[in-house]
Parts: structure tokens; sequence; C-alpha cells
């Protein structure tokens, strides 16, 4: 574990920030780090920004989110990682789908894909427009961004699966990468498998090592830390419970 110093805590929404320290760590595109902050918590994030100022976007749930929302330049956290599997861009036309705070998954693959010339449309969803996480980001980079939000305060009114239905009756992609609520990637899952469209997606699970032991992250027989966070469509389609069920932290199943 990197023992970081915080240079930077930025707000994204009402409910989400950015945490940005100094740290050697070279992240690929959807993979992740166990974050411990301490006397609190080790909790595990996505990276969302690599490079010398790296970075992650945390949606305010619970006491460790609560305490990462209030870190200040100078405090120092525990970075483990970077750990998981990624995303693995083919094609040269890119649908990303992003949930609410899980939009933080995709940054690095968005950024990626862009920095080498390939073609990104954006389909980003929230309960409303003050929720949308990185539009601006996503557009500055040179992606075509659309918005989908439950209340209809901006782009379309719905759900962003539907929006990225849309896209795809304009034009389809040549793959799909997403990251959200697990509900909102089955259905999605099932859009993709229609079109006959290859789709990745990062799934998001309660996770206590990171690295495949506890198994509290287990979807079928894959462990999501270790064998994820992002998965093919058919490992997907190998899972019976994507979609339906998780695990709580006491490790009860639980609906999804």
């Amino acid at each position: 574990m990197d023992i970081v110093t915080v240079t930077g805590v930025f707000n994204e929404t009402k409910n989400i920030k950015t945490i940005r320290f100094k740290w050697a760590g070279r992240s690929k595109p959807g993979q992740f780090a166990m974050v411990w902050i301490p006397e609190v918590d080790e909790v595990p994030m996505s990276i969302s920004f690599s490079g010398e100022e790296s970075g992650i976007t945390v949606l305010d749930v619970g006491e460790a989110t609560w305490a990462l929302h209030n870190l200040k330049p100078g405090d120092r956290i525990g970075i483990k990682g970077p750990l998981g599997k990624g995303f693995s861009i083919t094609g040269k036309d890119i649908l990303a789908v992003g949930g609410g705070s899980g939009t933080a998954a995709l940054a690095l693959a968005v950024e990626s894909a862009i920095a080498k010339g390939k073609k990104v449309r954006c389909a980003l969803g929230a309960k409303t427009s003050g929720e949308l996480l990185f539009k601006k980001r996503f557009t500055d980079m040179g992606a075509d961004v659309r918005v989908a939000t439950d209340d209809g305060s901006e782009g379309h009114h719905g759900f962003v699966t539907q929006l990225a239905e849309k896209l795809i009756a304009k034009k389809k992609p040549d793959l799909i990468i997403a990251c959200g609520p697990e509900r909102m990637l089955a259905a999605l899952t099932e859009v993709a498998a229609q079109h006959k469209i290859g789709i990745q997606c990062s799934l998001e699970r309660y996770m206590k090592c990171g690295i495949g032991l506890c198994g509290s992250c287990q979807c079928g027989r894959y462990t999501v830390c270790a064998d994820g966070p992002v998965f093919t469509g058919g490992q997907l389609a190998e899972m019976a419970d994507f979609g339906k069920w998780k695990r709580d932290p006491s490790g009860r199943k639980m609906h999804c």
C-alpha cells in the first residue's frame, strides 16, 4: 500500500467529489484501487484520473465516503492498486454509457479511446441535471455527449438505456462500454445482444479484500475484484446473479 498526500478536493455535483493525490501508480482504464482512510475504513474506488496527479471520484453514501469528502489538501490516505481487469477498447466507434456515479469508471477509457483517434459517443444518465457527472469533461475531450435524466430536466426524459437504444438505432457502434447500477447494465447487455454489439461492463459490488479471497463480491463463478471489475457480454451471460442478486456487507443476498 502507498501512503499518498491529497492535493485537492473538487466538487463534481452536489454529492460527488473528486479527490486528487500524487501517486506513482499507473492505471489502465477501468481499474480500481482499495482506498484506506485512517481510523475509518478501506473501500474500493474506481480510478478516474491517472498521471502525475491521480484521482478517485466519490459519491457520498456513508461513513467512509463522507470521510473522503471531508479530506483537505495535505491529508494522507492509503492507496492499494491498481487492481483488477479494465476495459479492452476495440473498434473505431465506441458508445460509452454511464449511470450516475458509475460514469467515473469510464473516464480513463473515454480519454484513452479519444487519444487513439477513436470516435466516442457518450450517453450519460442521472436522476436530475445537477447530478450528471463529467458531462463537461467528456465534451472537452472531444466526445459527442448526450444525456438522459429521470425527471426530464435535461436531455432525454427517461432512462439512459433508452437514450443508448436511440443512439444505436442512428449508428451501430463497434463496442459499448458501460458502468452504473447493475439493473441498468443488465438491460443494456440485452440491448447489445439484440443488436449483436460487443459490450464490456464495469460492475460495482461490495468488496472487502480487493484480491478475490473473501468472496463478498462473488457473481456467478467470478469475483468482481479479481476477475473484473470489467466483464464482457459473454462472461455476464454466464452469471445467474447478474442484474438480480448481490450481497450486502454481512454476506446476505439481496436484490440488485
